[in-house]
């Protein structure tokens, strides 16, 4: 090759590599322009401010519309024994001659000085005493409650009354016996006829007077009662769960309307609890001679005792064991006074040594079970107060502590499924009482 041609293409390489280096240089250029940012830093700008005049407030008319509004207070007290209106009124904060006049003048506002101790009474009156309103609840019944209000309208009063609903609430309780089942309710603070429907509640399962252990326990739920506020009473048992030996006794109320059964008490699985008969006539009784071979206190010959005798002071009430009709009311040898009931198929049972029978009482009377139909005595051939109790299957005496009672027909179809919501609902409830036994209830009612 000749010096002009190498000299040519060296040229030529050293145009290209300058070419690539400028285009090079030139992307990396426009790059660096293309980040570069596109406003100005704001640290550059000029500040600007504003400044506006806020006009103060007229604190002078704010106090001047505030002392022209009328102040009222609202105060409650309830009534006390050997209140007076005077001093009904003076604990109130009322002071205003013409509300007394009224009250003592008008027939409607006069029963404000017939209320009872622990009666709510509610007022609103100005800074002065003066009375605007007054508001109570008349009576405490649980259909004929009403309202009473008293109220200022201008310079005389007027009242007002109304009926006043009831408001349903529900409790739940839990309790242990320690020495009887009602000073355990009244530790809990459980009314007393909520602590009777419990007894009723099982007493087909559990006699109260012999059976109970220290440790048993129960939970219970129930409605209460209330009035504007204010409390009224205890309801119906709900649901109750009574533990008594280790077993579990357990009892959801149930009413739809339709229900063959009616209303009444179940457990988990449906099953009603009423039975034909109850365990025990007397509420609350300890066994005194059972049904077996036993000596007689009186000849003092051996023979078959051929009933259960309830120890019981004169004068306790003695129900009847099951639905059924009077087959016989008087004396009878060594019975003395007897009550003989005939019930449903071949079933009957006596009742003996009664001091005297219950009202209406007599051959024919229709009774149901729980009935009253006499009273503890010692008539006949007795030596101290007690009952003499009979169970009889085709007029053949049979241990009622022992026989097989039947129960009501169980629940069944779409009553059933409608029953387990609710049944759900008070296990969820008994959980909340007492959490440990929780699973072992859900066991069993699944």
């Amino acid at each position: 090759m000749s010096a002009r041609a190498r000299l040519l293409l060296g040229s030529t390489r050293k145009s290209r590599v300058v070419s690539y280096s400028a285009l090079f240089l030139a992307v990396c250029a426009f790059g660096a322009v293309a980040v570069a940012p596109m406003a100005p830093d704001a640290a550059d700008l000029p500040v600007k401010t504003v400044a506006l005049e806020l006009a103060l407030p007229d604190l002078q008319s704010q106090i001047t519309a505030q002392e022209d509004t009328q102040e009222y207070y609202v105060r409650e007290e309830k009534v006390r024994a050997g209140d007076s209106l005077a001093t009904l009124l003076k604990r109130l904060g009322v002071d205003d001659t013409a509300a007394t006049e009224f009250i003592k003048a008008d027939r409607a506002a006069y029963q404000v000085l017939q209320l009872k101790p622990g009666k709510q009474v509610q007022v609103q009156t100005d800074a002065d005493g003066e009375l605007q309103w007054l508001r109570t609840t008349l009576g405490n019944s649980r259909d004929g409650a009403s309202n009473l209000l008293i109220q200022r309208d201008g310079d005389h009063f007027k009242t007002a009354q109304t009926s006043a609903p009831l408001e349903r609430r529900v409790e739940m309780r839990s309790g242990e016996i320690r020495s009887s089942l009602f000073a355990a309710t009244d530790h809990a603070l459980i009314p007393d006829n909520v602590a009777m429907q419990i007894v009723e509640m099982f007493s087909t399962d559990i006699d109260f007077a012999s059976d109970l252990r220290r440790g048993d326990r129960f939970n219970v739920v129930y409605e209460t009662l209330w009035q504007n506020g204010e409390y009224v009473g205890a309801g119906r048992v709900l649901a109750s769960e009574f533990i008594n030996a280790g077993r579990a006794y357990q009892a959801v109320w149930f009413d739809e309307p339709g229900s063959r059964q009616g209303g009444g008490y179940f457990g988990f699985d449906g099953k009603s609890l009423k039975k034909a008969f109850l365990k025990s006539p007397l509420e609350f009784s300890r066994i005194s001679s059972g049904f077996a071979m036993r000596k007689h206190p009186i000849s003092g010959t051996w023979k078959a005792h051929k009933g259960v005798d309830f120890a019981a002071v004169t004068g306790t009430p003695i129900r009847a064991a099951g639905d059924g009709v009077i087959d016989f009311a008087g004396v009878q040898g060594g019975y003395g006074n007897i009550v003989v009931i005939k019930h449903w198929g071949n079933y009957s049972t006596a009742y003996a040594h009664m001091s005297r029978f219950g009202s209406g009482i007599r051959k024919g009377t229709k009774v149901s079970q729980g009935d009253l139909i006499g009273y503890v005595g010692t008539t006949g051939a007795s030596t101290g107060a007690h009952l003499h109790y009979e169970f009889r299957v085709s007029n053949e005496a049979r241990d009622p502590m022992s026989v097989d009672l039947p129960t009501a027909q169980p629940l069944a179809g779409t009553q059933l499924q409608r029953f387990r919501g609710v049944a759900g609902d008070m296990l969820h409830r008994f959980a909340l009482l007492n959490p440990e036994g929780a699973g072992t209830r859900l066991a069993a009612y699944k």
